[in-house]
């Protein structure tokens, strides 16, 4: 699907769009007393692309230089109109005169039509444009959106047409980034780090941060013109220096010793083209500028304004122990204006089913307390039908499917499950039944259990998937036609006479992928599942007859996860190729692409009012997506290693997250905060899941165990204010420990998978590891 596009078709901007910001960018901009930075001074991202051509005493020959790159490349592109009108503002003397020719394809944009309302024929033209520029095995390109993804990049980047253009493009940024002697870096970066030493302590931490860009982007320049053995030096002198969270991705740098080894590496492309946020005080940044003028350090300063977004607050700087919280990812903090659009957290109107009143019996023989006790949980199940929640999206702003007359059964009979579910709370825990794989030698890769706790599935690394019934009732295939059609479709039991009872099983074998299958979902109604595998494929299969009704291909790598939406009909997947896509299960192409993550996508999951989608990479951000149009809306920080876990409360207002640091970081969607930190795991966290009314936290872990924790007291009493939206996260107090209900052990089963059943019992499962 993404196959390298043309040189021509590539443009996602008009010409005048991409002139006015070729000139915008190509223009050099003077340390002035006002930051030149994108700040936060209301500007949106669009408005705030640095420009490339760092400040130096003598202007005239890089700015030639530049504006010399940024004609070449318009040239090359094609864009003739443009090169003439920048050569005439500039005083440029015409060259030798060439045909012109006028680009191939139509320019599109990122804005997809605002009065239609179909999503499936709102595929947005920016959604395409991202999906045709993603090369087979290229970088995805960053669409620069308000509060969308990473940072504005050049277009020259952002338009590259694939990898055989890519030392191209890294020769026309070389040409004017190059400004230092290389004998000099480690002088540069030695007087920065006593600078930073010097500094009052409030300062200290958040200039800090600096060190770690400065370090990749000062290493990778060296190595880029070739001076080995600088660059040698230059890293084994400082990077022993940088913060322990970095560690793999210093692994990986100092793999890069020659220009060569560049060319082929998307992580570190990615961190030269995308723009690494700093989130720092005004008083802090007035201090690194003042220095940097003063010693008229114009390498480190031309790195500053190439390849960082100093994103500036009014206010007190922050402390170590804040910086430290929201640190860590590939592309640094997320910008503020990121996480300020406007997000419908609230749960749709549920439609108004009635309930039949055939539990009175019940009732009578359990009367002591159980009908009042049963009347609260009905009135809280019912409030959701007769009351709007100001938070939630339009009933119609996406188009969901009907309910069909069992889906209406299904949900009277949550409702009465529901009535006798377990209250849960610190003194109340749950019961927790856990099921171990035993001689699993074929590798359990993914478990999935149905929402009434009556299936269970599990993704092999032999690429089968199994699926087992956790019910007395055997896995049972629908007749054949020939048989069908003697059954009396009229008769009350239809429903169990089309099932053959020759084909009852306990457990049934699905064969079809090439490769380890990484997820299974199981479909809200129970009648099909999701598998994504090694080979590239998400396929879905009829839990009626247990075969492959379809294999969707979009993905050129391996898929690492895939999930029905609560609503039925849609999924989201995630892969290798860095980009989640969001499909129908009766279309053959994806609905919408999700680009913007730096690394692969190995954990997805559906908004309860499938509105939204969250995902989270290997480069250590969750992103959540907007359905409807294709944006990122939120992007959180704060993780140190990869995140593999994610789950929403079921009231929709808070996302818990956890991954390979052992951590539980918890967030509030509506502001677009971190709201808690819990600590208690020793290895990586791969089941997250809240209890049914959202009182208990459960997380499951390769280090054998499964922590409950307090969700009630963690998200009470959370307060908002202006230094919180500053620094990205509330001042939450040390209290893991505190909200820690119990963790419990199990014999040597790592934790790959937690469900709650509609009574709030916890199911766990994982493979068992003889030792």
């Amino acid at each position: 699907m993404a196959a390298v596009p043309d040189e021509a078709s590539t443009s996602v901007k008009t010409e005048p769009e991409l002139l006015e910001e070729v000139k915008s960018e190509s223009l050099s901009v003077p340390i002035t007393e006002e930051p030149t930075l994108g700040n936060g001074h209301g500007v949106s991202p669009k408005a705030a692309s640095p420009p490339l051509a760092p400040p130096v005493t003598t202007p005239e020959a890089p700015d030639r230089q530049t504006l010399l790159a940024v004609l070449q490349f318009l040239k090359k592109s094609n864009l003739r109109e443009s090169a003439d009108i920048l050569r005439r503002e500039c005083g440029f003397l015409e060259p030798e005169e060439s045909p012109a020719l006028s680009p191939s394809g139509q320019p599109t944009t990122g804005e997809p039509d605002s009065g239609e309302h179909s999503l499936l024929s709102r595929v947005t033209a920016g959604s395409a444009a991202i999906s045709s520029t993603t090369a087979t095995g290229g970088a995805p390109t960053t669409a620069v959106k308000e509060g969308g993804a990473s940072g504005p990049s050049p277009p020259w980047i952002a338009l590259n047409s694939g990898p055989q253009d890519q030392p191209d493009v890294s020769a026309v940024l070389s040409a004017y980034t190059q400004q230092g002697d290389p004998a000099l870096y480690e002088e540069y970066y030695s007087g920065l780090k006593r600078f930073i030493e010097s500094v009052l302590d409030c300062h200290r931490a958040e200039l800090s941060q600096l060190f770690y860009p400065l370090f990749v982007h000062m290493y990778l320049e060296l190595v880029y013109n070739q001076h080995e053995n600088e660059a040698k030096s230059f890293f084994e002198k400082f990077h022993g220096d940088q913060e322990c969270y970095y560690e793999d991705d210093l692994r990986i740098l100092a793999s890069l010793t020659k220009k060569e080894h560049m060319k082929g590496n998307e992580t570190m492309l990615d961190f030269r083209t995308s723009k690494f946020v700093l989130r720092i005080s005004r008083d802090s940044y007035q201090l690194l500028k003042r220095h940097l003028q003063e010693r008229q350090n114009n390498q480190i300063w031309s790195i500053v304004q190439e390849h960082l977004y100093i994103d500036i607050f009014d206010g007190m700087p922050r402390s170590k122990q804040q910086i430290d919280a929201m640190v860590g990812s590939l592309s640094g903090e997320a910008k503020r204006e990121a996480n300020k659009v406007k997000v419908f957290f609230g749960l749709l109107k549920e439609p108004e089913i009635e309930v039949p009143l055939d539990d009175e019996d019940e009732e009578g023989e359990n009367e002591e307390g159980k009908p009042k006790k049963k009347k609260p949980k009905k009135d809280s199940i019912g409030s959701k039908s007769k009351k709007q929640d100001p938070n939630a999206p339009p009933q119609n702003r996406i188009p969901l499917p009907e309910l069909k007359d069992s889906d209406k059964l299904d949900k009277i009979m949550i409702m009465k499950e529901a009535a006798k579910r377990v209250r849960l709370a610190p003194d109340s825990l749950p019961s927790i039944c856990f099921y171990s794989f035993l001689n699993a030698y074929q590798g359990l890769t993914a478990v999935d259990v149905t929402d009434d706790s009556s299936m269970i599935a599990g993704g092999f690394s032999d690429s089968t998937v199994r699926v087992w019934s956790l019910t007395p009732k055997k896995l049972r295939s629908v007749k054949n036609t020939a048989d069908l059609s003697l059954i009396d479709k009229e008769s009350d039991d239809v429903l169990e006479r089309i099932m053959d009872e020759k084909t009852s099983s306990e457990i049934k074998v699905l064969y079809g992928h090439s490769g380890p299958v990484y997820a299974t979902s199981f479909s809200p109604d129970r009648n099909y599942l999701l598998s994504s595998s090694e080979d590239g494929t998400v396929r879905l299969w009829s839990l009626q007859t247990f075969t492959c009704l379809v294999a969707y291909k979009g993905h050129n790598y391996p898929v690492w996860d895939a999930q029905f939406s609560p609503y039925g009909y849609y999924f989201v997947s995630g892969g290798h190729d860095r980009i989640a896509r969001l499909w129908a299960t009766d279309h053959y192409q994806p609905l919408r692409i999700f680009a913007g993550h730096l690394a692969d996508v190995i954990s997805t999951r559906f908004h309860p009012n499938s509105n939204y989608v969250a995902t989270s990479s290997t480069d250590r951000t969750v992103r959540i997506w907007d359905v409807l149009n294709g944006n990122c809306v939120r992007i959180f920080t704060g993780h140190k290693g990869p995140i593999h876990a994610l789950t929403f409360t079921p009231n929709g207002k808070f996302l818990a997250s956890g991954g390979t640091d052992g951590r539980v970081l918890l967030w509030d969607i509506g502001h677009g905060l971190m709201v808690g930190e819990l600590k208690g795991h020793t290895n990586t966290i791969y089941a997250l899941k809240f209890s049914r009314d959202g009182e208990i936290l459960a997380s499951g872990s390769m280090d054998n165990t499964i922590c409950l924790w307090d969700a009630i007291k963690a998200f009470e009493d959370l307060e908002t204010d202006d230094f919180t939206s500053a620094t990205g996260h509330i001042n939450f107090m040390e209290n893991s420990q505190e909200l820690l209900l119990g963790s419990y052990m199990t014999k040597s089963t790592s934790v790959i998978h937690l469900h709650f059943t509609r009574r709030n019992l916890l199911l766990a499962a994982g493979a068992y590891s003889p030792q």
